[in-house]
């Protein structure tokens, strides 16, 4: 028996053989041309034969897990069209009379080191849909079919690979896939989001203890502990048999939970949130029966734009989400870029702790023109929904003051254009600076409610760098400290008769569920598939 310990990035246990697919980068040949400009055509050809392939692709994913997750490719046509990108491929082929699959990989290389050299994860993981739909390209220039087929039409089998895109990973057959390992990868990629959605176990990142040579070997995988076992002996086998039947009898009781109350044995309540990037998430949100949206992070809108959404824009975002969540609430947190997410049209200066710099709630109140266009989107969405607005990065009361200066100088303006918005709108902050917790009660008396973003209030409480790797063992999020501060302001806030919840990845921590019911907390919100296990836990107290 050999183990291998990868990354899990979905959960779940699978039993069976090994096949492994060969969907490593094959070298691309540079060659001389004598036409540039047939070769450019060339590749205008191969692009919109690659782009009708997506949406083959991206109706077939519609169909199978539903419209948000089909709008990833749409997002890679939108890349095949970029002015930047096809500008780049022929200026290529243009001056240095180059072959087109050439100029395409070279493209498709410059630009993934870009995306891979930003300090945002999710914009790292866009490195790899880059070199998707260039590979896509290349097929097509090479004669070859796009993505992955079956190929043995037989059993089902765990896949292993060096790695996988997402288009390879929506066009494997499902009824012939038990999960899948590859070498390489990122849990923020849109591969593991999709092996989440397709419910398949699935571990990345087992680096050089990939082996072809293990194709069709037997092989238990665990997508929890990214645990991988190739010819596991007899009692291991046995162990895993036993855990992946308790797994699914677990899920199948987690979908009895659905409308269940989110109360504790003694009665005491909890309202049970999700939190979300964009609008397609929603989806998610309602299929785990979450009770509302204690975090929309707007900033996504701003990530994934080439240029300063417009009001328009996201008004449409706003108002999409709240319809879909009718009557219950969604809390939508205002630009919070800065920090570990750069959006290159923003301009701004690179700073050496940018943790500690220009960010947030500080950028909105120091370019007003920015700000108001998101809150009068925001407000114009409140009229077809139950839509409250969440301040970032609070730590006085004079930035909550200039904040509600600003909106309600919005307000007048939608007043004197005979525009809708809820007049009584939830104004909250986020509690994630020992400042914010310090000043709780002062803040408490300006606001609505208080979400506790547990995620930065452990960096800035510990003086530990959530990026850097090295501090794992000190960045504790168990640490009494932080519980504390989290304590404190529940306490201020309930002072003051307002409610206080969580919105950050501490909610989910079933570890902690039971201190947070101590503690009095009124929300947690957490990721869609987190819903049902934190129920579970919470009626168990």
């Amino acid at each position: 028996m050999r183990t291998i310990q990868g990354v899990g990035v979905s959960a779940g246990i699978a039993i069976g053989a090994i096949r492994v697919l060969d969907t490593a980068d094959h070298a691309v040949e540079r060659r001389v041309v004598d036409d540039p400009q047939a070769e450019v055509e060339r590749f205008r050809a191969a692009r919109d034969a690659a782009v009708a392939q997506l949406k083959q692709l991206r109706d077939k994913t519609a169909a199978e897990f539903g419209e948000g997750k089909a709008e990833l490719f749409d997002t890679h046509q939108l890349m095949l069209r970029d002015p930047d990108y096809v500008e780049s491929i022929e200026d290529l082929i243009a001056q240095s009379k180059v072959n087109a699959e050439y100029a395409v990989n070279s493209t498709a290389e410059q630009f993934a080191a870009m995306f891979a050299a930003m300090d945002n994860s999710y914009m790292q993981a866009r490195a790899a849909d880059v070199k998707d739909v260039s590979h896509r390209v290349i097929n097509v220039l090479e004669g070859k079919r796009g993505g992955v087929a079956d190929e043995d039409g037989g059993e089902s089998r765990i896949i292993l690979a060096e790695d996988l895109a997402p288009s390879e990973t929506v066009q494997l057959d499902r009824a012939k896939v038990l999960g899948f390992v590859t070498a390489k990868g990122s849990a923020n990629s849109h591969t593991a989001i999709l092996a989440r959605t397709m419910g398949l176990p699935a571990i990345i990142g087992i680096g050089d203890a990939f082996d072809p040579a293990d194709d069709g070997h037997a092989a238990v995988i665990d997508g929890t502990s990214g645990l991988v076992f190739v010819d596991p002996d007899e009692k291991t086998l046995a162990e895993y048999q036993g855990r992946k039947a308790k797994y699914e009898e677990h899920l199948r009781l987690l979908q009895e939970l659905k409308g269940k109350p989110t109360e504790t044995k003694s009665g005491q309540k909890v309202r049970l949130y999700a939190n979300i990037g964009r609008p397609s998430d929603v989806a998610a949100v309602l299929a785990n029966d979450a009770e509302g949206i204690g975090l929309f992070r707007s900033e996504f809108l701003y990530l994934e734009s080439e240029d300063y959404p417009t009001e328009e824009f996201q008004f449409q975002a706003y108002k999409e989400v709240a319809q879909k969540m009718g009557d219950r609430l969604v809390v939508i947190r205002t630009l919070d870029i800065g920090a570990d997410k750069q959006v290159g049209y923003f301009n701004l200066e690179h700073e050496a702790n940018p943790a500690l710099g220009y960010r947030a709630i500080r950028i909105c109140l120091t370019r007003p023109e920015i700000f108001k266009v998101q809150l009068r989107a925001l407000l114009r969405a409140s009229v077809y929904g139950n839509i409250a607005i969440m301040l970032p990065m609070i730590t006085s009361v004079q930035e909550v003051r200039d904040a509600k200066q600003i909106l309600e100088e919005v307000k007048n303006e939608l007043r004197g254009e005979h525009i809708d918005f809820n007049e009584h709108i939830q104004v909250g902050i986020m509690i994630e600076t020992p400042a914010s917790v310090i000043m709780a009660d002062e803040l408490a008396a300006e606001v609505d409610f208080f979400s506790i973003g547990t995620n930065d209030l452990t960096q800035y409480t510990l003086a530990c760098d959530r990026q850097n790797p090295n501090l794992g063992r000190f960045a504790d999020t168990h640490s009494p400290a932080v519980l504390r501060m989290i304590k404190m302001a529940t306490e201020a806030a309930h002072r003051h008769g307002i409610w206080c919840g969580i919105c950050g990845e501490l909610g989910a921590d079933l570890s902690l569920t039971d201190t947070f019911l101590e503690i009095g907390l009124d929300e947690l919100s957490v990721s869609p598939t987190s819903v049902l296990p934190l129920r579970n836990a919470i009626r168990n107290h």
